[in-house]
């Protein structure tokens, strides 16, 4: 402890990016510590980092007494009087302690929890840090792959992108470059574990903000994203000013923006789709490149039935169902995706059993329709209260048509099964 502590302590502030003043305390910890384990709790002492010196200086206080009855907390006045000529009965005087007191033992203890105040300090430092950057995009080196997960070199710190948290095909060697988004930081003894992701939903989102200035600026805004990771995702997006497309935004001039995202995400395929207010218009949005035809919205049970053109079925369902998927969990909404031919074949098969129902005229089976029960089926699956908002159909007459469609129901189902024991 001499001069050159000083230069210690801005070299590890500057190496390891800490404050002065909290090294500077850490150290004054760290002596007071070892000088209380070596000389016993009942010194009364203040450790001080003397910034001319450069050094630490420790202060024993003892009271001025006429008779010594604690050498540890007491001194004659005699005594004292050779310290400090003005200081009277009573007084507390602080005397500098000198170093070789403490001895190789305690030098060594002082080092020691030096060492663990710093490495303590460090940690609490970088936990700071990283904790007000979680969900920011960050830039590390692959240090080493640990049972699959993949151990990152920021820098002051490592992290981990665990395997659940990697994007599949991805592979990565020592050494590699990797751009991660921050999960999540926790606070540890050993130090902050920093969990990255790739795979998640907001590195996409975050990725975007870096290559789309209108949506740093707030002009755009990212509503939703889904992905399956490295193979497909769906971002919704809008705009807060009526001359900036969104989507042109996002894709760039000849696509740069998009290709830039795409690029780092290792060929993920991103639909980008303007969000909409009305459900209906945004599943028409969310289900692109499909055309859609007509959509039949089912609000009690949030559900839609999309109908498509006969030789757009398989593009609007997409490869093992993806693009139906990404669409339903883009817009929250369950979707049944038909096409034209099935949906008009459904209409007339069910308009027929409206009309095999007794009671029910080509006109009431016409209404029924265009409130949405359209077929006995639905019909018999409703609500006297439904059925009497109607015009012509009162609680009764609602009642009684519920109770032959479950009939017809019934009737047809028994039907069914008999072909089928044939």
């Amino acid at each position: 402890m001499n001069g050159e502590l000083k230069r210690i302590i801005d070299q590890v502030a500057r190496e390891k990016g800490m404050d002065q003043q909290i090294l500077i305390k850490t150290l004054e910890d760290a002596v007071k510590t070892a000088a209380k384990k070596t000389f016993g709790p009942n010194f009364e002492m203040e450790v001080r980092f003397n910034h001319e010196l450069g050094e630490i200086e420790v202060f024993e206080f003892k009271e001025v007494v006429e008779e010594v009855k604690d050498p540890n907390l007491q001194i004659s006045y005699e005594e004292a009087k050779k310290i400090d000529p003005e200081c009277e009965l009573g007084d507390s005087l602080g005397i500098k302690m000198s170093m070789e007191r403490f001895g190789r033992i305690a030098a060594q203890s002082a080092k020691q929890v030096i060492i663990q105040r710093l490495r303590e300090a460090e940690r609490s430092q970088v936990y700071s840090d990283f904790k007000d950057r979680k969900g920011q995009i960050v830039n590390g080196i692959v240090q080493r792959i640990d049972r699959g997960s993949i151990i990152v070199n920021l820098g002051r710190t490592e992290a981990e992108l665990p395997v659940s948290e990697q994007i599949p095909n991805d592979i990565y060697k020592q050494g590699d470059r990797i751009r991660a988004y921050i999960l999540d930081v926790k606070p540890y003894s050993k130090g902050p574990q920093i969990v990255l992701s790739r795979s998640h939903p907001n590195f996409l989102a975050a990725l975007f903000e870096a290559e789309v200035p209108e949506i740093a600026e707030g002009i755009v805004k990212i509503v939703q994203v889904v992905r399956e990771p490295g193979s497909r995702a769906k971002i919704a997006v809008t705009s807060k000013d009526p001359d900036v497309d969104p989507v042109g935004a996002c894709v760039g001039l000849r696509g740069t923006r998009v290709q830039a995202v795409v690029q780092e995400l290792r060929g993920e395929k991103i639909d980008i789709v303007v969000w909409e207010k009305d459900p209906a218009r945004f599943v028409c949005n969310a289900l692109a490149p499909a055309d859609i035809v007509r959509v039949v919205v089912d609000e009690n049970h949030r559900s839609m039935e999309v109908v498509v053109p006969d030789d757009q079925l398989s593009l609007a369902i997409g490869k093992k169902g993806q693009n139906v998927r990404l669409a339903a969990r883009l817009t929250g909404w369950n979707l049944d995706v038909i096409d034209e031919s099935t949906y008009n074949k459904k209409l007339r098969e069910g308009y027929i059993s409206l009309i095999s129902l007794e009671g029910v005229s080509e006109k009431l089976a016409a209404e029924l329709t265009q409130y949405g029960f359209r077929s006995a089926r639905e019909v018999s699956l409703a609500l006297p209260s439904e059925l009497a908002a109607i015009p012509g159909v009162d609680e009764e007459m609602a009642k009684t048509l519920i109770a032959k469609a479950r009939e017809y129901v019934i009737r047809e189902e028994s039907k069914a099964l008999g072909e089928t024991k044939q």
